[in-house]
């Protein structure tokens, strides 16, 4: 379990430093997708339990919790959704600004 903690700890940060560091809004909105992808795996880690069995049929044992994993995939569609109106957002800037840089699209200003 620690493993997966730090695996969503080193996701997120290379997500992060895209957001930082990078200048290209595409690179940007992949960055926000990669960060994305870190807590879902997270919350999905969070329901985990050794030796739990699918919480479908009434079986002896632990089971895991369903809960975040019913989260994670309303979460993945409002993701998709928000990437999908991102794009299309950085189509219509690079179609008004003819570039996705954020430094010449804020040089534009007028």
């Amino acid at each position: 379990m620690n493993t997966t903690y730090t695996a969503v700890a080193v996701i997120f940060c290379i997500g992060l430093y895209c957001v930082i560091a990078k200048r290209n809004l595409l690179k940007i909105i992949i960055g926000l997708d990669i960060m994305e992808g870190a807590v879902l795996l997270l919350l999905v880690a969070s329901g985990y339990r050794e030796g739990g069995v699918p919480p479908i049929l009434p079986a002896s044992g632990p089971m895991v919790n369903p809960i975040p994993q019913a989260f994670t995939l309303t979460a993945i569609v409002v993701g998709a959704s928000f990437t999908a109106l991102a794009l299309s957002f950085v189509i219509m800037l690079h179609r008004h600004y003819r570039s996705v840089d954020i430094d010449k699209i804020r040089g534009l200003r007028g």
